[in-house]
């Protein structure tokens, strides 16, 4: 009951967050049309900079190596699997840019933004699990740049190995690995700007969809059947499959509760960042994300009670 009490009070600070980015564009201050500038600014500088001060926070050890490819391993195969299953279903919709903004909402979670401070929260004496989300986030951004924004934006261009490399995080990564495998510390003062500026990512995470929702009608967000199946599928059925495949496996205890705690996570904010940016189902991404958020404080607070109540790992 703890878990779920925790998890509630936490998904309800977050949605605080999103009041000051509604107010500023209700309030003329902010334009509409400004709200992709700042899905730039959370997705090139401040997601980068919390994968950095999670990976340089964590000691090299063979066992960390190894926990860390195994949540990378599940994580990119499990949320892969779950997006081409959901696409295949709603293929003969694909045409309609909502359904596929869809079928990209149904695996990926809010792992980083929401998860940081979840997990934080939920497993106190295993700070290990941070790093747990930086890897997550990895696995999700890699899909993020090339089969979601394939899908989103009706283009196989996006699958390409360039893409696969050349983005924010997979950068943030390669930058970082030298001195996570040496121990070498950041020159200077640049953990504490990269720590702030990690800081940075759930308040502007939340931000960006409280701008969003300023633009969209209540009806748009609260009275779509299609959005209320697809938060459905990814905060209730794509956890419970997780949690029984993670059952099964002979993985350390930690991650796999990191593991499940970030799967119940809501929908993604990284699908409203894509859809900014490659100028497709925008609304529809952010009644998602929003939706998911604001049910994420019942649906949260669940599955983690029903995890404790069958035995957690």
């Amino acid at each position: 009951m703890n878990s779920a009490v925790t998890a509630f009070s936490t998904v309800a600070m977050m949605l605080i967050y999103a009041s000051p980015g509604f107010l500023l564009v209700k309030s003329g201050l902010v334009s509409g049309g400004h709200i992709s500038s700042f899905a730039k600014l959370l997705m090139y500088v401040c997601q980068p900079a919390l994968v950095i001060n999670s990976i340089v926070k964590t000691e090299y050890t063979p066992s960390a190596l190894g926990n860390m490819a195994a949540v990378f391993a599940f994580t990119f195969i499990s949320e892969a699997l779950m997006m081409c299953a959901s696409y295949a279903a709603l293929r003969k919709k694909t045409a309609d840019a909502k359904y596929r903004i869809c079928s990209v909402a149904t695996s990926l979670s809010n792992c980083s933004f929401m998860g940081v401070p979840l997990l934080e929260a939920l497993l106190p004496e295993h700070p290990e699990a941070v790093t747990y989300s930086a890897v997550a986030s990895l696995s999700l951004n890699l899909l993020g740049w090339t089969l979601a924004s394939a899908i989103i934006s009706a283009d196989r261009k996006h699958i390409s190995f360039k893409k696969l490399i050349l983005n924010p995080t997979v950068l943030a990564f390669a930058a970082v690995a030298p001195f996570f495998f040496t121990g070498w510390s950041l020159p200077w003062r640049i953990p504490e700007i990269v720590g702030l500026l990690s800081r940075m990512t759930t308040p502007l995470c939340m931000l960006i969809m409280g701008m969003r929702l300023a633009t969209a009608s209540p009806k748009t967000v609260f009275a779509s059947a299609p959005s209320y199946v697809t938060v459905a599928v990814k905060q209730i059925l794509f956890p419970a499959i997780t949690f029984c495949l993670l059952w099964v496996l002979p993985i350390d205890a930690t991650v796999k509760s990191a593991v499940y705690i970030m799967s119940a996570c809501p929908v993604a904010s990284v699908v409203l960042n894509f859809s900014e940016m490659l100028g497709e189902g925008q609304k529809t991404a952010a009644s998602l994300v929003l939706l998911g958020t604001v049910l994420s404080t019942v649906t949260l607070p669940f599955m983690m009670w029903a995890s404790s109540s069958i035995g957690a790992f």
